[in-house]
């Protein structure tokens, strides 16, 4: 049997034939016959009948096995019994429990699935745009299937004129710091090649991860697929052991060359600051690529800069925000993940409550300018638009445009889109936009906002640039595949919507234990009627029923400058929708109508829960999986019903159009 079994792990890492991998679906798996077990199998029919059976990819992977334990070593390609030298291409070795040690000659490429902790013990690697070196701190992965996956490259550094003798000491010094085995380091110091680099892999479990992972909606994001490539090697089984796995390249980032010739342009922009900060507003059409790019823009800037400021202008896809939110953030560190994993708070932020302003232009309107007057123009600026672009999209977009008035406009499309122009200045300054006209010449001339609330209708914001200046327009064109097709997009936008808010709702989990505790189960804050003022942002709600929409839902708390006053212990009403800071979220596990208490459940931290003063309830909903998967509960789940009528009157949702109808703006 050990005989059978070693020569099953050979041949388990050695490529098969193609028609050996092909077998009727339906046939049942039966084990290998005793006359073979102390032999070779041959190459005659039987032999191949037998290997085509579904039973012998169990046995593979049961004898693969050895090969991960290393007990038994793969051969090289040409069959022998020796491993093929690798010297260029990666090696990885198993350096304590959880932990992998990957050592990558110089250019060489990881693109994986999973999530890990990455160290660089020596030489430089770049991940999503950032360069990660050997003096800097430890860095979270997150390469999930809902989003391109992260690659990890051996880029050039410095060697400081070493010899290679030095620079195999160094080397190998950092290995034993980091307690690699010695067999394991012998390994790894038999590839290693000048420029080459050496990274730790470390095994990632964070409370946000845990709690996203613990419904089943999403409990698979991060599962390493199996791929039919030609061989099993032992680094696929030494990755695997810390929860990554390799996957096709073109599955990471694919940049098309004016997207390379745009980002260069860029970065050069942001570090000369000849002209001041440049301001970079970023736009296109949906799932064109905007929020990658952005991300990659972003860390690639990091490499040279401190920080950078964001600001979110798409309400249905934010980066470090739940979905809703119009905000201002300085970005310090990088972003290696998809938005679920990076949920932070803004400097800024004003909850809008919907995931599409087409309901209420002029308020999204006014919220941008709210946020963005907290912009000291002291670092690059980097502004994300939503990929509404069509009809009334397209001219809300000119009105933004104006608005904020970028130094750089990268316009992302494919080459047959044609409901989106060209923006260059002479078409941002001629054409009309949704509540903006365009100039009759072509000097500047103030924009016209007749029609619309004053501009300037806040207390201590600084005048704001209304005059059009002269942008430069980066047109660049998406490299992958389904680029701007919604319909093709790895997961639908509402999906995505439903995971950040779980990676905001994670933060909830106690740090101190492994276990995912139900929300249910957590301790809510209790907050009096009279202590904060109520609005209901997407709808009007009879005051005799403000406490039914309110229980188990999602809202925002915030903070308005007037003093909440009440006489009574009931709950106080606002009539209109303040333009407000918001300080964080919230779910309202209950109400108390006897003790007039609401029941919050929130991360926000308490001494910003002193601030809050006002609670505003959109039209963001608690994800579905959160009700569906209460542990512990037994009989009805609360709040989950299958047995509502929507023939009843009020039922639906009720929708409002509060923009005002397009004015026709006259040449004459």
């Amino acid at each position: 049997l050990g005989a059978a079994l070693a020569r099953v792990a050979l041949e388990a890492a050695m490529p098969r034939p193609p028609a050996l991998r092909r077998f009727p679906a339906a046939r049942r798996a039966q084990p290998p016959r005793k006359r073979r077990r102390q032999g070779d199998p041959g190459s005659g029919p039987a032999a191949r009948k037998w290997r085509e059976r579904p039973g012998r990819d169990a046995w593979r992977e049961y004898a693969a096995s050895f090969v991960r334990s290393g007990l038994l070593q793969a051969p090289g390609p040409a069959g022998g019994g020796e491993a093929a030298p690798a010297a260029r291409s990666l090696a990885a070795v198993e350096a304590r429990e959880g932990g992998v040690v990957l050592l990558l000659p110089h250019a060489q490429k990881l693109t994986f699935t999973g999530k890990c902790r990455l160290t660089c013990l020596y030489g430089a690697v770049q991940v999503f745009g950032f360069t990660i070196t050997q003096e800097q701190p430890p860095y979270d992965l997150f390469s999930p299937q809902t989003h391109c996956a992260l690659t990890i490259e051996a880029v050039t550094y410095e060697t400081l004129e070493k010899s290679k003798k030095e620079m195999r000491l160094s080397a190998r010094a950092m290995l034993r710091a980091h307690h690699v085995p010695r067999d394991a380091r012998i390994k790894l110091m038999k590839n290693f090649a000048p420029l080459c680099s050496v990274v730790l892999l470390d095994g990632l479990d964070t409370s946000v991860t845990r709690f996203v992972l613990n419904h089943p909606e999403f409990s698979h994001i991060f599962r390493v697929k199996r791929q039919r490539g030609p061989c099993f090697t032992p680094e696929d089984a030494v990755l695997a052991s810390t929860g990554i796995g390799k996957h096709d390249p073109e599955s990471g980032l694919l940049l098309s060359e004016c997207s390379v010739s745009a980002i260069e342009e860029l970065t050069q922009a942001c570090c000369e600051e000849d002209d001041g900060c440049p301001v970079i507003l970023v736009c296109g059409p949906k799932s064109i690529g905007k929020s990658t790019f952005n991300r990659y823009l972003i860390n690639l800037l990091l490499n040279h800069l401190p920080c950078v400021e964001y600001l979110e202008c798409d309400l249905g896809q934010t980066e470090f925000t739940p979905p809703g939110c119009v905000s201002l953030i300085n970005v310090s560190e990088p972003c290696l993940g998809p938005p679920f994993t990076h949920q932070r708070m803004p400097r800024k932020m004003v909850y809008y409550g919907e995931a599409s302003c087409d309901q209420d232009t002029e308020r999204y309107i006014d919220t941008v300018k709210y946020v963005f007057n907290s912009y000291k123009k002291e670092v690059p600026l980097v502004i994300n638009t939503m990929g509404w672009v069509k009809g009334v999209g397209l001219l809300l977009l000119i009105d933004i445009i104006r608005l904020l008035a970028p130094s750089h406009i990268v316009q992302i499309s494919v080459e047959d889109f044609k409901d989106m122009p060209r923006f260059t200045p002479e078409y941002i300054n001629l054409a009309a936009g949704l509540h903006t006209k365009g100039k009759l010449q072509g000097k500047c001339k103030s924009m016209d906002v007749s029609g619309m609330e004053d501009w300037k209708q806040y207390e201590g914001e600084s005048d704001f640039q209304t005059l059009t200046i002269g942008h430069k327009l980066l047109c660049i064109q998406p490299k992958f595949p389904g680029a701007g097709n919604a319909g093709e997009a790895r997961v639908h936008s509402s999906i995505l919507r439903d995971v950040a808010m779980l990676g905001y709702l994670g933060q909830l989990q106690p740090l101190e234990t492994r276990a995912v505790l139900p929300l249910h189960s957590l301790i809510p804050y209790q907050v009096p009627f009279n202590a904060v003022a109520l609005r209901v942002i997407h709808t009007d709600v009879a005051p005799t029923h403000i406490m039914y929409s309110v229980n188990a839902s999602w809202v925002g708390l915030c903070r308005i400058l007037d003093e909440v006053r009440c006489q009574t212990d009931g709950p106080v009403l606002l009539t209109q929708t303040p333009v407000c800071d918001c300080l964080g979220f919230g779910i309202i596990r209950g109400v108390d109508m006897e003790r007039k208490l609401y029941h919050i459940l929130t991360p926000v931290p308490p001494e910003n829960l002193r601030l809050v003063n006002c609670l505003l309830l959109g039209n963001i909903t608690i994800p579905d999986c959160v009700f569906t998967n209460q542990q512990g509960t037994e009989g009805e789940i609360p709040y989950v019903t299958s047995e509502y009528n929507y023939d009843i009157s009020g039922a639906g949702k009720l929708k409002m159009k509060k923009h005002l109808k397009r004015r026709e703006h006259s040449r004459s």
